[in-house]
């Protein structure tokens, strides 16, 4: 499906049945809110789902890899080799995202979209392979246009395929040496914000590292002039495969009426772009926790979202929106599964209210 299709089927998430959520939320045998952003959950997976009743999410994490002409730049602590070798431990089940996906019963979707190596066919491996890593943001350039259009719409193209088989519930990670530069570049580019207040250490790196990274990145955006107000540009120019597989598959969810749990900085900044292209994508997104990433929180107060967790996070891959995702799921199961005051015999609020109204208590 074209982005041009996907975009015509994005529609706001109505508030119809964020009330109707709401006033079951508020008559189960709790005191009303009591239960904090668990409700907020439920309220807003009923409204996404559109059904007064949801069932449990089938979930997947999918991990897009890609790698970045820029890590030549010297912009982190590891060499480019390390993403093909990593996409072979999610394959093998040995990466953090592994375990945690495991722990909240989700499966791992591994995407080749960008890297600089050629698999073989694998179990577990979906190839969607765009480029063979970006181009060097500081001298060109990552991509051509039509090499970012055909990105965002892999994306799509996932989130329907995934939709087809069942899955209501996506998380969006990622692997890339270097890929929190294009992200910084991104924030940058689109909220207007200066360099050095988004741009953080990324894997690592040392102060003199992190200078030559900001100075990496200032040159990016000269050189490139992303136009703020055109995403396709934005990720053409400074962007990567993975986060525009990550934007497609934020705006191809919502167009299926999907919930999507991004994960850290990098998978922001391809929310980030999607959210530029539309809005009401936002209504789709749960934000899964705010990443020591300099840039993170400014791209989430920029989309409006709330992080679930605050844990110090920043390896990707999806492994904070595998944990959130237990969370959010814990919320709509405390809207199916725990009893109202009615089927429980419990008095509720407002009836203890008259009791003492109409008691009277002699002293």
């Amino acid at each position: 499906m074209s982005i041009t299709e996907t975009f015509s089927d994005i529609k706001p998430v109505g508030k119809e049945l964020c009330d109707l959520a709401q006033r079951r939320l508020d008559n189960l045998t709790k005191p009303p809110g009591s239960l904090g952003r668990l409700e907020e959950f439920a309220r807003r997976l009923v409204a996404i789902y559109g059904k007064e009743m949801p069932e449990l999410p089938k979930k997947a994490v999918f991990t897009f890899a890609g790698d970045h002409g820029v890590a030549g730049e010297g912009v982190s602590a590891y060499p480019a080799e390390v993403t093909p070798q990593m996409v072979f431990n999610f394959i093998n089940g040995g990466a953090g995202i592994n375990v945690l996906a495991r722990h909240a019963g989700a499966e791992v979707v591994v995407v080749d979209i960008g890297v600089n190596y050629d698999f073989d066919d694998m179990d577990g491996l979906i190839k969607r392979k765009v480029v063979h890593g970006t181009g060097n943001i500081a001298k060109g350039p990552a991509m051509t246009g039509d090499e970012a259009i055909r990105c965002l719409e892999a994306g799509t193209g996932l989130a329907h395929e995934y939709a087809d088989k069942g899955y209501t519930m996506f998380a969006a990670g990622d692997m890339g040496i270097a890929n929190t530069t294009p992200s910084s570049a991104i924030v940058a580019a689109i909220t207007g914000r200066r360099v050095y207040e988004v741009t953080g250490r990324g894997t690592g790196i040392g102060d003199e590292a992190l200078s030559n990274k900001v100075r990496v990145i200032e040159k990016a955006l000269a050189v490139n002039k992303p136009d703020p107000k055109d995403a396709v540009d934005v990720l053409a120019r400074v962007g990567g495969a993975e986060i525009g597989g990550i934007a497609g598959l934020c705006l191809g969810a919502a167009a299926r009426g999907i919930p999507v749990v991004i994960d850290g900085f990098i998978s922001t900044a391809g929310a980030l772009i999607a959210y530029t292209m539309n809005p009401a994508v936002a209504d789709y997104l749960f934000a899964a926790h705010n990443s020591v990433e300099a840039g993170h929180g400014v791209m989430l107060d920029y989309m409006g979202l709330r992080p679930i967790l605050d844990l110090d996070l920043r390896l990707g891959e999806g492994t904070g929106a595998a944990m959130a995702m237990m969370l959010i799921e814990a919320g709509l199961r405390i809207y199916r599964e725990m009893a109202t005051f009615g089927e429980a015999g419990v008095t509720g609020e407002k009836e203890n209210r008259d009791i003492n109204k109409n008691s009277k208590i002699k002293e």
